[in-house]
């Protein structure tokens, strides 16, 4: 998969698409999935890199949603828990069962968050992950060593899923491209083409590298673009009334000792409303999150002052070894895309239901939704397009679509288990040249060969793409993915034909980007 191919697509592509995606997170490779996998033509186009926004800025959790269980969202527990299952089923080798612990200060909260979660898992029904139950004190601190002690009672324990979103989303691209679909990273929308009775009928964009302009023309438009979905709406329709209430929530990332061991903490209540998450990830732990309102969405966000010091406070309640500033390897931030609901500020508060709007211009727009409902949100989507583009009819099988990648026992190949059936793949460019094979730094297991890989398989073009998307290096050690950067440059300039001033425009830029994910 590799960014000239899908322009060779797109250029051979003579007719009118069936559907055209507009925004390459989440939501849209998978509308993009599906669509294709029905046997539609489908061309995505994504202003920036896939998964720059929302879908890789998540907790890393694929699971139903413990808090919206207590908010009486049944029906989306329900859901979310299925999909789940689906998740694990059809992608293993990024999608893994963790335990999770909520720890009881109080002697009611063990009988309280038993009952709870004991439901939680019975509405997961054949997907489930796991028996819920009560721990005494003992096993709770052996489940959690670093678990702060004093007044601690016991604990409960339950199991939901981990994944590496960012990877996850590479693969759903790498997925809609083996389905027949053509997806094409830095080409932003620049407006919206019209039949002659005014319908959406296309959509304009510019190549962001070369500046070159390009139309295309489909039967169905659909507007995936997460928090700037009303951007796109109002170029349709200047007066549009606001569809998404942004919301930020940011993590923090600390070496392993803070959490050792292979389970989760889950705070159900802190003083904001929100569940907080202490997990293990690549060897990290990643304690979040909160739920901040902002006036609009960016597209780079920054965490604020009063989020890092919320979660530094409260991480100080539950673990023995207190987190400070000086403890923070990577700080980074996302915008949830959040529906409005009346003229509340609390985002909190807000359904994670997603939902599709058929606009007055005929262009369909998918907003809201959860990482874990991605492919069931696809799947409602397409259904309705195809209905209102009056394409031929035909089934959804992304419920058993295996994810490109797909590997049972992906945790044999070592430090390139995330890459599932494709790690002997780069497991021979290592072999290749030794030089490829040594970490790019002694603080990450990341390679050369994957900077290599990247660039020749996974459309990466940007040095961010590499360090922050396509290795996770950006997300779980700042200064350790700056020392990598200019290794990583060469590499990237030496496979895209790129020369000194190429590679020293790349490292102003990732430096720039890299100080939003830095602690002072």
């Amino acid at each position: 998969m590799n960014r000239l191919e899908m322009y060779r697509r797109f250029h051979a592509h003579r007719e009118r698409w069936d559907v055209i995606v507009a925004g390459g997170g989440a939501t849209g490779a998978g509308v993009a999935i599906d669509a294709a996998s029905r046997g539609y033509d489908v061309l995505l186009v994504e202003q920036s890199d896939f998964g720059k926004g929302t879908s890789s800025r998540s907790t890393k959790l694929v699971h139903g949603g413990v808090r919206y269980l207590e908010q009486g969202n049944v029906s989306l527990v329900m859901e979310a828990l299925k999909e789940r299952g689906l998740l694990l089923q059809n992608a293993p080798h990024l999608v893994s069962n963790l335990g999770f612990v909520v720890p009881n200060y109080d002697w009611w909260e063990a009988p309280f968050y038993g009952i709870g979660l004991k439901l939680y898992n019975l509405l997961a029904g054949k997907y489930g992950f796991g028996a819920s139950r009560i721990l005494s004190r003992e096993e709770t601190l052996e489940r959690l060593p670093t678990i702060r002690t004093e007044g601690l009672k016991g604990g409960v324990i339950y199991f939901d899923g981990q994944f590496d979103d960012a990877r996850l989303l590479i693969n759903l691209v790498a997925t809609a491209s083996e389905q027949g679909a053509t997806l094409l990273n830095y080409a932003q929308v620049t407006g919206l083409t019209t039949d002659g009775e005014g319908f959406v009928d296309g959509v304009s964009f510019r190549d962001a590298e070369t500046g070159e302009p390009f139309e295309a023309r489909a039967r169905v438009v659909i507007n995936a673009t997460g928090p700037f979905a009303d951007n796109l709406r109002r170029s349709a329709e200047p007066s549009a009334t606001p569809m998404i209430a942004p919301s930020q929530g940011i993590h923090l990332v600390f070496d392993h000792s803070f959490l050792a061991g292979e389970n989760a903490i889950m705070v159900p209540h802190t003083s904001d409303g929100r569940v907080m998450f202490a997990i293990p990830w690549h060897g990290h732990t990643v304690v979040g999150t909160t739920d901040t309102p902002v006036a609009e969405a960016a597209l780079e966000p920054v965490a604020l002052e009063q989020e890092i010091e919320f979660i530094l406070q409260t991480a100080s309640l539950y673990l023995e070894k207190k987190p400070a500033r000086g403890d923070i390897l990577s700080v980074f931030a996302g915008i949830r895309p959040l529906v409005r609901s009346g003229e509340s500020g609390n985002t909190a508060a807000l359904s994670r239901d997603h939902t599709i709007r058929i606009e007055n211009s005929g262009m369909i727009t998918i907003c809201g939704g959860k990482w874990t409902t991605y492919r069931h949100m696809a799947e409602d989507c397409v259904n309705q397009a195809a209905t209102l583009a009056r394409l031929s009819e035909r089934a959804c099988v992304t419920g058993h679509l295996n994810i490109h990648g797909f590997h049972p026992a992906s945790a044999k190949f070592g430090h390139l288990w995330m890459y599932g059936s494709d790690a002997p793949l780069v497991g021979q460019l290592e072999e290749s040249d030794p030089a490829w094979a040594e970490p790019l730094d002694g603080a990450l297991p990341y390679t050369g060969a994957e900077v290599v890989w990247a660039v020749r398989q996974e459309m990466a073009r940007t040095l961010e793409d590499v360090l922050a998307r396509r290795t996770r290096a950006l997300f779980l050690n700042a200064r350790a993915a700056i020392r990598m950067a200019p290794r990583a440059a060469e590499l990237m300039a030496r496979e895209l034909g790129q020369g000194k001033a190429w590679e020293a425009e790349q490292l102003r830029n990732f430096q720039q980007t890299a100080r939003n994910y830095l602690v002072g």
